[in-house]
């Protein structure tokens, strides 16, 4: 099959590689649909994913497909069935996995991270890491199964209320899941700010009722006109030490600030421990999807969360080294990739 084999920083070749055997509980999926996700160009320009990276490695952990084959013991799934594969595996055993903070494995194992995943023509799977993709649903939104997930978990951890004011700082795809997820909470103010126009035009469609374009209003200042406090709730999507900061400082007095965004290793903000202390804040993260996948395809399903104008690219897998070594070049949104 092809496979689009990672070997180190920067280095992603496109080869023709064997399928191995299938173990037993194992599922051989033909991958129709993998969305090229923030952490993969992370991993390529050689930051750490969800874990720690051994190349050579097939990246790719937003994906969905069709079972080609089972292995032994596979009771769920069977030849034909479309599936969404969350990409996270734990371990069961350790103090995190007993406590039922899968997502904080010790031995945290990820499909398309330390494991062969998506930007391939096909890919194997624990059967029970596959979700059977509602009818109704296309492949490229079964993939998007994953990053809705995580966003789950992310609104989860935000504790956005009924009646609270939100701002989203980012509306790239992830701030658009988001602003659809806080909307369904009830938030009833809900504030973006993007430089992008074609993504400010987006969050208008998905309801966001103030649209701040950062190039040409200050965000802090921009929120406090329209919320003199700041808001009950932030959610930043961006990972720079710029957005993060102006998240905080966007947040009323008890408010929380869910930093979402993957942020570079090595990246610091300067916090003042009084600020934080005087506005009794709550600073939270989020980290991938435990438990979350399931709901995610619900709600897909149920049309309540839409992701088909987010993505700006459908790609023959031939296009993925050049996708990669020039990522600057592209337009924002979601890119999909199609074997």
């Amino acid at each position: 099959m092809k496979a689009a084999v990672f070997y180190g920083v920067r280095n992603l070749k496109l080869q023709s590689i064997k399928v191995r055997e299938l173990l037993p509980g194992e599922i051989l999926v033909r991958i129709r649909a993998c969305g090229i996700c923030g952490t993969d160009l992370h991993i390529y320009r050689g930051d750490k994913g969800s874990a720690a990276v051994v190349p050579p490695v097939i990246l790719g952990h937003e994906f969905a497909g069709d079972v080609v084959q089972v292995g032994d013991g596979v009771r769920q799934c069977k030849p034909g069935d479309r599936v969404s594969i969350d990409p996270n595996i734990h371990c069961g055993k350790c103090r995190h996995c007993r406590i039922g903070k899968i997502h904080l494995c010790s031995n945290l194992q990820a499909i398309g991270v330390t494991q062969d995943g998506g930007f391939a023509e096909m890919a194997i799977a624990p059967e029970a890491q596959a979700y059977p993709i509602p009818d109704n649903l296309t492949y490229e939104q079964g993939a998007m199964g994953e990053p809705v997930a995580c966003c789950v978990h992310g609104i989860d951890q935000a504790g956005i209320r009924c009646g609270d004011s939100v701002l989203i700082i980012g509306a790239g795809p992830i701030g658009l899941i988001m602003l659809q997820l806080a909307k369904l909470m009830g938030a009833a103010q809900l504030i973006i700010s993007e430089p992008q126009a074609q993504q400010r035009k987006l969050a208008l469609s998905y309801g966001a009722d103030v649209i701040i374009n950062p190039e040409l209003q200050q965000t802090v200042a921009a929120v406090k006109d329209n919320c003199a406090e700041g808001v009950d709730v932030v959610i930043e999507c961006v990972g720079m030490r710029s957005t993060m900061l102006e998240a905080i400082q966007s947040c009323r007095r008890g408010g929380s600030v869910m930093l979402f965004g993957l942020a570079a290793p090595d990246c610091e903000i300067p916090i003042k421990p009084y600020d934080i202390f005087e506005k009794e804040l709550t600073i939270r993260s989020s980290f991938i999807n435990p438990f979350t996948q399931h709901r995610a395809l619900n709600l897909l399903g149920s049309g309540k969360v839409q992701v088909m104008d987010l993505i700006s690219e459908i790609q023959p897998l031939d296009q993925i080294v050049d996708i990669f070594e020039n990522w600057d070049q592209r337009p924002g949104g979601k890119i999909m990739i199609r074997p």
